[in-house]
């Protein structure tokens, strides 16, 4: 008889402030989030960056009790989808993965192991592929495939992405109707999807159908909500968390609570629509940042909506896509990793300079140029600066 692990994937988050800079460490040394045409430099880049940044997110990471709750959520999730599996004649364990931080996917692989496991469905909690997201996460766990003969024996399904799941759908729909029958005149509310940002080369270069899945599955809970509601809000979909001089999706969160503002929006209703817990960037970026910015901007009542964390439908949903995975086509790691093109490093073919989006990213090319210089200056005492005499 089958023994089926259930292998939950997610980003991770520092538990303690002491662990703030080496998450940001992990984060920022993989490729899939800073890209540099010289991996040698990752790293260095990485230290310098996280060494840089800690004091400002140990600050954030402060003002929401001083670490991530992601993995205590994460673990409750895994525990429910267990016993919603079990109590459905499935002989499943669940198992966490994180990318950043600990549990790391390698101690969830000597898990399986131990265990006994012999089927292995990956369940990314993320909704919508992404590179950054689901792809490094798939791929991090094939490079440990490829160097274990003992976990290569073992038969691994993928789920790739799971927007359009009823469970999910329904579930974000019940939460946001909660969130709009409190408002005065819940069919004046305007609802504002805020989705994790990722750069724009990333779906025009590489082909990452993020973009497309987030419009989707915007699309398909706006009908759910409808049907719940009995009427139809207006609704914005944005992009926050973007990092670096480079252009990403937009149009940005910050952005647009400034134009709903000038619009005299006063019933705002915020979904977190492309996160599944409460983590740094819903409990700090969207109710503390964008919470004052709503108010400095006249939205008078700024309503988020609560992650789904364990909310029972969801718990449903994730049991239902195991059940379809195990029954259904089978997706290989390989085939779930597998880019769709090469990513060039920037898209801009011109340059130009001033402020707009072209030279924002020319400039940001400039700083790093000069930023690389240091570094290797930093670390073997000599390079370009010492070429032209500057040091």
């Amino acid at each position: 008889m089958a023994r089926v692990g259930v292998l939950l994937m997610n980003l991770g988050g520092p538990e303690r402030i002491q662990d703030v800079g080496p998450f940001l460490y992990n984060l920022f040394a993989d490729p899939e989030i800073i890209r540099l045409p010289a991996p040698a430099l990752q790293k260095p880049l990485a230290w310098l960056i996280s060494t840089l940044r800690s004091e400002k997110s140990q600050r954030a990471y402060l003002s929401i009790g001083g670490g991530s709750p992601l993995r205590r959520i994460t673990e409750q999730q895994a525990r429910e989808l267990q016993s919603e599996l079990r109590q459905r004649g499935i002989d499943a364990t669940s198992y966490v993965a994180m990318r950043y931080w600990h549990p790391f996917t390698e101690s969830a692989v000597a898990d399986l192991k131990a265990d006994g496991i012999n089927q292995v469905v990956v369940l990314p909690l993320y909704p919508h592929f992404s590179i950054s997201t689901s792809g490094s996460s798939f791929r991090e766990l094939s490079r440990l495939r490829q160097s274990d003969l003992d976990f290569q024996q073992l038969t691994i399904r993928c789920i790739r992405s799971w927007y359009d799941n009823q469970g999910y759908v329904r579930s974000m729909a019940e939460l946001i109707a909660n969130k709009i029958q409190l408002c005065d005149l819940p069919k004046d509310a305007h609802v504002f999807f805020s989705a994790h940002g990722v750069p724009k080369s990333y779906v025009e270069e590489a082909g990452d159908p993020y973009q497309k899945e987030i419009e989707r599955s915007t699309y398909l809970i706006t009908e759910e909500l409808e049907k719940i509601l009995g009427f139809k809000n207006a609704f914005t979909l944005a992009y926050q968390s973007r990092v670096g001089p480079e252009e990403w999706l937009k149009p940005y969160t910050e952005e647009v609570i400034e134009k709903l503002g000038e619009a005299k929006i006063s019933d705002l209703v915020v979904v977190p629509i492309s996160f599944v817990s409460e983590h740094i960037e819903t409990l700090e970026e969207m109710d503390i940042q964008y919470r004052d910015l709503a108010i400095k901007n006249g939205i008078t009542n700024f309503r988020r909506v609560r992650a789904l964390d364990t909310y029972p439908l969801f718990i449903k949903g994730l049991a239902d896509l195991v059940i379809e995975c195990l029954e259904g086509p089978e997706i290989g790691l390989d085939e779930a990793a597998t880019l769709p093109k090469k990513i060039k490093l920037y898209p801009q073919e011109k340059w130009q300079w001033g402020w707009n989006n072209s030279s924002e990213v020319w400039n940001g090319r400039v700083a790093m140029i000069v930023f690389l210089s240091l570094v290797l200056e930093l670390f073997i005492g000599q390079g370009p600066l010492h070429l032209i005499g500057l040091l």
